[in-house]
């Protein structure tokens, strides 16, 4: 097998060996490569099939799907009977609509231009994308296309209602087209226009599907020759989402019905080959229906999806072979070793990276619809919305075989040594058994770091304006430039107001005030003094959680000064330490579509490098769900482990699930929904085992979380529930319903809940006096925040000036 591999790695020059190379050793590479590339999952699209017509004008010799037209018969699905189909396929839970349809039918079949002219439509191509259309609008379904040969013109017309087509090259041999061959007589199935279209696909960024049918006459070095033709396009343009390979089956009724059918090892070979020519990551399908009793060695010749499988409609091209039951599918597949886990008819590679790959009228769709691996969503929570959290028995199936190289990944991210990007990025996609593993292993680790003991701290939000300069898509609490459509209007906080409310939140047993706003273009260094000067005149003894590293940046560039300096500067006027906010996520390639005018990754980490430098402790986050992957997850963890080793500055890690409702961005299509539940705890679990002891503390948030899923976040690696929050106002402006206030009575319930023992504690993790904690149980009601219109102030300020 290793000579094999290492023979292949010349590319096309070695790939014509295989047809020479022992089965045996063919298979184990083939097994190893998918292995490498897919673990143990095994994928499916659900579907429903729509046959919109069977008439076809080529005459393939072994084909029971085209049928000419008969006396009295409708040659078209109409709109009402595709819309029907799609609409009892989507309460089924299916996903994708596979329309099929004959090449062409109106060049050869008058009754297919009559019927075309009769509704209104230039061709069957333009009927099917106005279907299509209505079946996204009117249920949900993505369809998929197979619509036959096409140029890039109308390739680029159909992006616009389908994720995904296909065309399959069948054979690249010409010999198949001349008189008594398969192909006699039909012109779609010359091999240079189906290889067009393949390419038209790729010019147009169209995630396409397409394969080989094996059995039908060609020889093993033509199949070679047509995987090699696949293999360069798809080097080209990489938008060739899956090779099937298809067996003949001879029919009834047809002109190959005593043909010989493919052997096992004929279609196993051409698996293997397909495998190993278009590599580990590829997508190798097989029709299950057509080989319901070698499924296992299918998957051991580099099958890693089933294609669709739908629980309502036949497969119309082989009605004579069902499709397997799914429940059944899964046992079986999990008593092997395997993982069925359902896609979108477009891979996850392609749904992950929508602006490539995606029409801007379909990216919407997909991003609702997926997690950030690309795969579709396994549950409906919504971050700060969703009162109860999923059922943790399906997240966390024990009975779902684990995959080989996440455990690899596991053990490697528990030593010492700095764990790798792509080891975390593993971690991120844990699911059944993997998930509750990654989540029981940070939950030891939590426990032997911190006990059974959960913090929290008596705390007040002052964000003292809303005005911000800057567009960041993610926010719905600045008024600026990026939220025309505004729910409240602009202000500023007067400095009364914030000694106010800082006097106001020691008096009700605070121990922190943390300050934030947006970058207000008046604002200058002194004005971050000013507010700072505010907050300790109203309680001197109160500690100061103040300034973003966005607002550090914003007020020394307003001075004129080094970061380090202006930070001493407030250091001594009496900052405490710096929330670990607008790092949202710490890779500039993910910040260009979040924040493209705000400050980057690498100076992020200055300034929070410059504040441990003068003694100023600081908090670490991330903002996750919205338009990255888990590679800039894993990459954003460990730009925080580093600098943490390299200060040991940060107090603790809060991941900040993306509440999407409100944000610009998702209001305009440009996000995802937040992560999945299974996402959102994962980060918590993940970042307890590669922060390690460099950042000992991880906090979950009840207000983006919900108290459930705080909880569940508690027993994934977290050992503190944020603050009690007088006054929360950011998350609440993107949507989240979770309130504002949870006084320490109910913070302590909810932690017990747990089973965990609750401590009230001070921003730097020290244990809170307990007069503080007995002041907080008796503390009065909020009086009303004060909250001057941004206009009135610019008005005061120009009198002043006068």
């Amino acid at each position: 097998m290793a000579d094999c591999l290492r023979a292949l790695e010349s590319g096309p020059a070695a790939f014509h060996a295989l047809k020479d190379a022992p089965l045996a050793t063919l298979l184990s590479a083939a097994n190893a490569l998918r292995e490498r590339g897919h673990g143990a999952r095994i994928s499916y699209s659900r579907k429903v099939f729509l046959p919109v017509t069977h008439l076809c004008r080529d005459t393939c010799r072994y084909c029971t799907f085209a049928k000419p037209p008969r006396r009295g018969q409708q040659i078209y699905m109409s709109e009402t009977e595709v819309l029907d189909v799609a609409r009892k396929g989507a309460a089924m839970g299916c996903r994708e609509a596979l329309f099929t349809l004959g090449d062409n039918p109106e060049a050869r079949w008058k009754e297919s231009r009559e019927a075309l002219d009769e509704m209104g439509y230039a061709s069957t191509m333009d009927y099917v994308a106005h279907l299509a259309k209505r079946v996204i609008e009117e249920t949900g379904l993505l369809p998929h296309l197979n619509p036959g040969l096409m140029d890039e013109a109308r390739m680029a017309e159909l992006r616009a209602v389908s994720p995904s087509m296909g065309l399959m090259l069948e054979s690249i041999s010409p010999r198949l087209m001349e008189r008594g061959g398969p192909h006699y007589g039909c012109p779609d199935k010359e091999p240079v226009a189906r290889l067009k279209t393949i390419e038209a696909a790729g010019c147009t960024r169209t995630p396409f599907t397409t394969g080989l049918l094996i059995g039908i006459g060609e020889t093993r070095e033509e199949r070679i020759e047509a995987l090699e033709a696949l293999y360069d396009l798809h080097a080209q343009y990489g938008h060739i989402q899956e090779i099937i390979i298809q067996p003949f089956r001879a029919k009834p009724g047809t002109r190959m019905h005593d043909a010989p059918e493919p052997s096992e090892d004929e279609l196993l070979w051409t698996l293997a080959a397909a495998r190993i020519i278009m590599g580990p990551g590829a997508n190798i399908q097989t029709p299950p229906n057509l080989s319901p009793d070698g499924l296992q060695h299918l998957i051991e010749a580099g099958v890693n999806d089933l294609g669709g499988i739908s629980p309502l409609t036949p497969d119309f091209v082989n009605p004579e072979a069902p499709w397997p039951h799914l429940g059944a599918l899964a046992t079986y597949l999990a008593e092997h070793g395997y993982e069925l886990a359902e896609r979108l008819t477009i891979y996850p590679e392609y749904a992950a990276a929508p602006d490539r790959w995606l029409h801007p009228a379909i990216a919407p769709r997909i991003r609702v619809a997926t997690d950030a691996a690309g795969w579709p969503r396994e549950d409906d929570w919504i971050t700060g919305q969703s009162r109860e959290a999923p059922d943790w028995a399906k997240l966390a199936d024990e009975t779902q075989p684990r995959r080989r190289s996440l455990a690899t990944a596991l053990a490697r991210v528990q030593s010492d040594a700095r764990p790798s990007e792509a080891d975390i990025a593993l971690l991120f996609d844990a699911r059944g058994g993997d998930y509750l593993d990654v989540c029981k292993l940070a939950d030891e680790q939590r426990r032997a770091q911190n006990g059974d003991v959960v913090s929290y701290v008596v705390t007040r939000n002052i964000n003292y304006t809303n005005v911000c300069t800057y567009a960041c898509g993610f926010c719905a609490f600045s008024k600026g430039r990026v939220a025309p459509e505004l729910r409240s209007a602009p202000y500023e906080v007067e400095y009364s107001e914030i000694a106010r409310r800082a006097a106001e939140a020691w008096d009700r047993g605070g121990t922190e005030v943390c300050l934030q706003g947006g970058i207000h273009p008046s604002y200058d260094g002194q004005t971050y003094l000013d507010i700072l000067a505010a907050a300790k005149a109203g309680a001197p003894n109160i500690h100061v959680h103040a300034f973003s590293p966005l607002e550090i940046m914003h007020g020394a560039g307003a001075r004129g000064i080094p970061v380090r300096d202006y930070l001493q500067e407030l250091k001594a006027a009496g900052l405490g330490s710096v929330p670990g906010t607008a790092a949202e996520i710490l890779d500039d390639e993910a910040r260009a579509l979040l924040c493209p005018d705000k400050l980057t990754a690498d100076e992020w980490i200055s300034v929070m490098r410059d504040a441990h430098s003068v003694g100023l402790k600081s908090t670490s986050t991330i903002m996750f769900g919205h338009v990255d992957t888990y590679t800039q997850w894993a990459r954003h963890l460990l730009r925080l482990r580093d600098l943490a080793e390299e200060t040991g500055g940060f107090t603790e890690f809060v991941p900040l699930p993306f509440v999407a409702d409100e944000a610009p961005m998702h209001r305009k299509g440009k996000s995802r929904r937040g992560p999945t539940f299974r996402e959102a705890v994962l980060m918590h679990a993940v970042a307890r085992l590669v922060f390690g002891r460099f950042i000992p503390n991880i906090q979950t948030s009840w207000v983006k979380m919900g108290p459930e899923g705080a909880v569940h976040c508690l027993n994934a690696g977290a050992n503190d529930i944020g603050g009690t929050l007088m006054n929360e106002t950011i998350t609440r402006s993107a949507g989240a319903q979770h309130g504002q206030e949870r006084p320490p009575l109910e913070m302590e319930a909810l932690i017990a809940s747990a089973g965990r023992t609750p401590r009230l504690r001070t921003t730097l993790y020290a244990d809170a006096p307990k007069e503080r904690r007995e002041t907080a149980i008796r503390a009065p009601e909020l009086l009303p925040i004060q909250q001057t219109p941004a206009a009135r102030r610019k008005r005061q300020a120009a009198r002043a000036e006068t």
